[in-house]
């Protein structure tokens, strides 16, 4: 069964634009390295394959390719793509993805790693304008919008809801704003960041998009909510709590007699 990594590894090649979403979809994936030896509370050393071609560290998508890829048990530890950048960044290593064992199996040049690095460790810059005028967004990539509505909707539970506006500065000044509803303070440093990434990896050069915070009891979400183009954000599904069962009473499980 391909995985999310393989679909997008197939249609990279198409263009500039499903090139980046790849990119975009390795750094959020979960991904198992491969490591020297069994990892610790603080270090956790990646194996590294010297090749004609430079030097490799190895990741899978699955546990069950990682397993394919190698004979005899072998340490890993499963993170983010994100964060197996950052790691490995500047230290002239690049990053072998399932190789021989699915679709998506690729190369990674260390240039890449870099720069993949440096696109995810993009700052938001904080400033005070104040829009004077709110319109209906025009002119912005479908591949924006898709990639702001997948980073949206995995934000159930922090983020009620969003809304993407055009806005009019003073001075004539036109752009774009995306209003976030209920966002708690400790977590908007990193929203901002994550749509950050989605401007990023949509192609779009010198692109700006402006975020605001506003708590639902803010009288400006209304004129947001009348001309925005709304995200859907999925709610946060939590398990039922486990209720204890006397025994005897689950018909699933029945008191076995001795």
């Amino acid at each position: 069964m391909q995985t999310p990594l393989d679909q997008a590894h197939a249609t990279m090649e198409a263009s500039e634009a499903q090139s980046l979403r790849f990119y975009e979809r390795l750094a959020d994936a979960e991904l198992f390295l491969m490591l020297e030896e069994e990892a610790t509370d603080d270090r956790a050393r990646p194996l590294i394959f010297e090749t004609s071609d430079g030097a490799f560290a190895l990741v899978f998508d699955r546990e069950d390719r990682l397993a394919d890829f190698v004979d005899t048990p072998t340490p890993f530890v499963a993170m983010s793509g994100r964060r197996i950048a950052k790691t490995l960044a500047g230290e002239a290593i690049g990053l072998g993805l399932n190789l021989g064992v699915a679709p998506s199996s690729m190369l990674m040049p260390p240039t890449t790693v870099d720069w993949l690095n440096e696109v995810l460790g993009a700052k938001s810059i904080v400033t005070e304008a104040v829009p004077e005028q709110l319109h209906p967004p025009k002119g912005l990539p479908e591949t924006l919008i898709s990639a702001l509505d997948i980073k949206l909707a995995n934000m159930s539970g922090v983020v009620a809801a969003a809304y993407l506006v055009g806005v009019t500065y003073k001075g004539a000044q036109n752009g774009h704003m995306l209003a976030m509803i209920d966002v708690p303070n400790a977590a908007q440093e990193g929203v901002a960041e994550a749509i950050s990434e989605a401007l990023a990896f949509s192609g779009i050069e010198a692109g700006q998009l402006d975020v605001t915070f506003l708590d639902t009891t803010s009288p400006h979400i209304e004129g947001f909510a009348n001309v925005g183009l709304k995200f859907d954000i999925p709610d946060l599904v939590l398990p039922a709590p486990l209720k204890p069962v006397a025994p005897g009473m689950d018909p699933k499980n029945p008191p076995k007699l001795r």
